[in-house]
């Protein structure tokens, strides 16, 4: 690969002998080559601009003198390795330059020939020709800020498009886990001796010889890191991508996989409001039945649904002060989960004549406060993998804490029908013991539960 760059300043491009730029030249894996472009000039002034048409501030690069210097070492060099050569001017009214962009000339342009502007650029007719002749012209934007001209952008494209080239870097896979590259992310955190530095220490899971947690590390703080810093790149993420581990984890960050595209879209949690009664009522109608043993019958599903289930009792959940509801919601506004907890005065029981366990020891550890009711946590049939359950918990159980802060140890507690391997497994993962059974009633027909609890400040 071959880099002709034309300038001004062509002085300013004897940094690029330096380092890995060039040892790569040493090794013939790349040119690189700056041009003078008063070298193309007649006059006695190596005059290089004129005013403006049309008038205004500054002075425009004349597109004359760049053609001729730009068809002379297309010419001369238009046979590098028979492939295909590119015109790249740097402007700030370019597309913003990608690492996607920089691998695709990495890929396919044996030649690129960079125009260097200076003053208020160069005279637009230049890529308009170029265009028009087949070359294919690349103009490009480092960010939303002006230079004073066009050398410092030639040098990032340079080091961004050569270190792609193979044999370039000495550790290919580098490239894969580096920001903005293969893997669409931000790159992680990295660290070196010495293991402690101003109170400072490694992350101790870098240091245990566990590769497979130290890669899930880095994956979160990678995902971490995009999430705070770039989420535009979260929503150009392809989610075919992803394992259950990183949707867990999007989903504690506030994104989830879209059903309807391949996509990560942002959802929120919020404290339920009255807006929401009608779509809780009927999202608590459709996802109760699933939550129900085989030997129920419909008919004492439908009446439970109707008695607990309808506008009016949702509206007295909302208004009255001992519940708290948490629901999920969709960028669309669509509602998707949801929790309901009852919490008592004080301390005492929520549930008591519904087979609270009162008196149970939760993690070895003495009820010291309130024993809250959480009577429903239920997520729609589609969303109930990739991490929903765990981010609506957490805010469910961060707002029961604030609602109990007074208290040393309160706990929450919730039954759930005792054939329900799927509910069961998921209390457990979020850290509810089983502390025993109940009987529950649907309608008049009577539901074998098991009861779990867990304590409400244990993170």
């Amino acid at each position: 690969m071959r880099f002709d760059i034309i300038s001004v300043f062509p002085e300013f491009f004897d940094v690029a002998r330096l380092s890995l730029l060039g040892k790569a030249q040493e090794r013939n894996l790349i040119e690189i080559a700056a041009h003078n472009l008063r070298d193309w000039t007649e006059d006695v002034h190596r005059t290089v601009d004129d005013t403006p048409a049309g008038g205004g501030a500054g002075m425009v690069m004349r597109a004359d003198i760049w053609g001729k210097a730009i068809d002379d070492i297309l010419a001369r060099n238009g046979g590098v390795s028979g492939g295909k050569a590119v015109l790249a001017i740097p402007t700030p009214a370019g597309t913003p330059l990608t690492q996607a962009q920089c691998a695709q000339l990495a890929t396919d342009a044996q030649h690129i020939v960079i125009a260097c502007g200076r003053y208020e650029g160069i005279d637009a007719r230049v890529a308009e020709h170029y265009t028009q002749a087949g070359v294919e012209v690349f103009e490009y934007s480092l960010g939303d800020y002006v230079l004073n001209g066009g050398e410092v952008a030639a040098l990032a494209l340079i080091e961004a498009v050569a270190r792609l080239v193979p044999g370039m870097v000495g550790n290919p896979e580098s490239l894969l886990e580096e920001s903005h590259s293969q893997a669409g992310l931000l790159e992680y955190p990295v660290y070196t001796r010495p293991l402690s530095w101003r109170e400072l220490d490694i992350p101790e899971v870098l240091l245990s010889g566990n590769h497979r947690e130290s890669a899930r590390w880095r994956r979160d703080k990678s995902l971490e890191r995009t999430a705070a810093i770039r989420p535009d790149m979260l929503r150009r993420l392809d989610t075919s991508t992803l394992d259950k581990k990183d949707k867990r984890k999007l989903a504690s960050l506030g994104y989830l996989v879209s059903r309807e595209e391949n996509r990560l879209e942002p959802f929120a949690i919020r404290p339920a409001v009255e807006a929401d009664i009608p779509a809780l009522a009927e999202l608590s109608a459709r996802v109760f039945p699933d939550a129900c043993p085989a030997y129920l019958s419909e008919e004492a599903i439908a009446a439970h649904i109707a008695e607990n289930f309808n506008e009016e009792r949702w509206a007295h959940y909302l208004s009255a002060p001992e519940y708290l509801c948490m629901v999920c919601e969709r960028e669309n506004g669509q509602l998707i989960a949801y929790t309901l907890c009852e919490i008592p005065a004080g301390d005492g029981v929520a549930g008591l004549n519904e087979g609270a366990p009162a008196d149970v020891l939760v993690g070895g550890v003495e009820r010291q406060g309130p024993l809250v009711l959480m009577s429903k946590f239920y997520i729609d049939r589609p969303w109930r993998s990739g991490g929903i359950a765990e981010a609506l918990w957490e805010h469910t159980r961060l707002a029961l804490s604030e609602r109990t802060r007074d208290y040393l140890a309160p706990v929450v507690w919730l039954g759930t029908n005792e054939g329900n391997k799927r509910a069961r497994n998921a209390y457990k993962k979020l850290g509810f013991e089983l502390v025993g059974k109940r009987e529950f009633f649907v309608g008049d027909e009577s539901n074998a539960d098991v009861v779990f609890a867990r304590q409400i400040h244990m993170a």
